[in-house]
């Protein structure tokens, strides 16, 4: 019987097969676009269909100073620039991850 305490961690932390496709600090994750243009809507010639679009997320290893600590998350290059222009830790802490 395998240890129960153990599979509860393992899921609950792994991150690398049940990572959300959201962004840690801005909260924004794919949107629905690309539907009909107004000349398939006028002739109904060559019809499109919807497409996904994801963010451009990247996992990052950013360090804290007023923490001296490292933290690994998956941002947005949006989010990245925001942590370039306010500190890492005024963005973390704004965004509930302090």
């Amino acid at each position: 019987m395998p240890n129960v305490d153990y599979m509860i961690a393992y899921t609950t932390f792994n991150t690398k097969t049940n990572m959300a496709k959201t962004c840690a600090i801005t909260k924004r994750s794919s949107i629905v676009g690309g539907g009909y243009s107004n000349r398939t809507r006028a002739t109904q010639f060559n019809p499109t269909g919807k497409t996904r679009k994801y963010l451009n997320l990247q996992r990052k290893k950013i360090y804290i100073p007023e923490l001296k600590k490292h933290v690994i998350l998956s941002v947005s290059t949006r989010a990245l620039k925001t942590i370039n222009k306010n500190g890492a830790f005024a963005t973390l802490k704004k965004a509930g991850l302090i």
